[in-house]
Parts: structure tokens; sequence; C-alpha cells
């Protein structure tokens, strides 16, 4: 990526000022964690049995543990370690909510708290070879890539290195595999990456049609909004904030809207409070919707928490 700088008449390229340490690139991501990734820091250098994890956080979204591993040289393997690092954290479990609950981070963690199928490695990088990536474009990895390069002028760039749409899944097969393939075996029985496929299994016809009128809607409302797909909801945000959740079933969409009740001028009153109910998704608004009529409605009550 070109970075410049507008001066004047002209423009001027600003250099890329590569990290000259791993502890450096280190410092600076877990120092702005929570910003960059929306992940809540537990521990840092954490030591599990003969490993040494650089970062180990959660990510309360998904209710899951992640691993981050930063490498200053971009030659270096980054499947096999993840897959050695996935098997420690699922294999060791108790040990990573003991430190959870250690670092008295708001909550203490139950082991029936934490999904461990949404466990996964996060690989930070100045950049990955095309090999890298290519290794670990598959859907049920558990594996993810992040470039995080600096520049002159204090100034950074965050790249989330995304799988194509068509990435496999490892094939189930391998469940069976002995030696050297178990570790990655293991992976595959336990790791699930929600996507569009596994989102539209709990609709119907009517209802993913309505959700795909609905999800283009609502993401033309602001180019900055990234659509994720999570175990119980599509989310939709920006800047790791969840604006909108939507819940696919067979009925009907659960939508809702991150904001606290009584925040939002909705003077139709045609969302329900549900601030005081358990619920999936983020916020006290809630609208179940089994038709576009009040489509322009939503959206426009949507658009007040851009």
């Amino acid at each position: 990526m070109d970075i410049y700088k507008i001066s004047a008449s002209h423009l001027e390229a600003i250099k890329e000022q590569p990290f000259q340490l791993e502890k450096e690139m280190q410092q600076l991501f877990e120092t702005h964690l929570s910003l960059l990734t929306g992940l809540t820091l537990v521990k840092s250098e954490f030591l599990l049995k003969q490993f040494r994890f650089d970062t180990l956080a959660f990510d309360h979204e998904k209710q899951a543990f992640v691993v981050i591993e930063y490498k200053r040289d971009k030659n270096q393997s980054v499947v096999d370690q993840g897959v050695s690092y996935l098997n420690a954290l699922l294999e060791y479990r108790d040990s990573l909510i003991v430190e959870y609950n250690e670092q008295n981070l708001g909550q203490t963690l139950k082991r029936s708290d934490v999904d461990w199928s949404q466990s996964r490695i996060l690989f930070v990088a100045n950049a990955f070879t095309d090999y890298q990536k290519n290794a670990t474009n598959f859907k049920n990895l558990g594996i993810e890539l992040i470039e995080f390069k600096r520049y002159k002028n204090d100034l950074l760039t965050v790249n989330f290195v995304e799988r194509s749409k068509s990435a496999p899944a490892l094939p189930q097969s391998m469940a069976s595999e002995k030696g050297e393939n178990a570790s990655l075996a293991n992976i595959t029985k336990e790791i699930v990456v929600y996507d569009e496929d596994t989102f539209y299994q709990r609709g119907s016809e009517k209802t993913i049609e309505l959700y795909e009128r609905f999800k283009q809607a609502i993401l033309n409302l602001d180019n900055e909004l990234q659509l994720v797909y999570t175990k119980f909801y599509a989310a939709f945000k920006k800047d790791k904030t969840n604006i909108v959740d939507i819940e696919i079933q067979k009925r009907a969409l659960k939508l809702y809207i991150n904001a606290v009740w009584g925040s939002l001028d909705e003077p139709k009153h045609i969302f329900r409070d549900v601030s005081h109910v358990g619920h999936y998704g983020n916020g006290d608004y809630e609208m179940i919707i089994s038709n576009s009529d009040q489509l322009e409605y939503i959206l426009s009550v949507i658009k007040q928490k851009l």
C-alpha cells in the first residue's frame, strides 16, 4: 500500500519504517489492542506448558480465547506454529480460564461460558508471502493474518487479510488421521468458522431473500460498515463496534440496533425494548421483520447510530 501526504500542490510519498524488533511491534499492538481488533488483553507473554504465547486475548462477542503471535521475518512458517498453538489452547482449557479470572477483567469466566469452537490464532507481521496466505486459506483452520505496517510521521496501516469467498474447508475425513496430521485433524473436529453459508442454514428461502434486501440496504448506508458473521447473528460493524445485528429464522428476521432504549428518535414505536429481556443481538432495540414494508423507516432509525 502506497501512502502519500498532500503538500501544497504536490504529493509526498510516506516511506515505510519497518519494525526492527518483534517486541516493538508487540508492545504497540497490545497497547491499542481493543481499538485495532476489538479484543481484550488477558496476558502478555503467557506461559502454557512448553509454549509461550506472545499475547493471550479474549473475544467477548464470540466468547472465545485468541492467541496473537508477532512475526518480523515473513519467511517463517505460520501454519505449523498456528496448529500447534491451537491444539495447546484446546488441550489446556482450564489454564486459560484460571488466567482470565486472575486478571480481574470484569466477569468470572466458567468453562461453559467459553465457545471453544471459536478459538483462533492471529499472526501479525509487516507482510505475508503469497504462500502463507494460500496456506491459511481454509474456512475452518482457525488461523488469521494481520499486516501491520509503520510509516514515517507516526502513521500505521492495519490490513486484515481476508480469505477468498471460495476458500474450502479442511476435510472432516482428516479426523481419523494419525501421526503428523493428528494435530490438524483435531482442529477440523473442534473449530467452526461461521460465514454466510452457515448463517443461511437457519433461514428459509423467504427469510434469506428478505435478509439479502436488508443487508444491501444497511451496507449502502455507510462505506465503513463491515459485515461479520457470528454463531447467532450477522453483525454490521463500524470501528469495531456493532451497529446492527440480524438473526435469521425460518419465518422472520430479528433486527437489533445497538443503542440504549430511549436514545433514538423512533416515532412509530415499532421497536421493542429488550433491555430487560435475554437476547443474542446487541442493544435494547429489537424488531421482528417478516416483510420489507418498513425498510426505509428502519434505515432512518439505524442512521442515527452512524
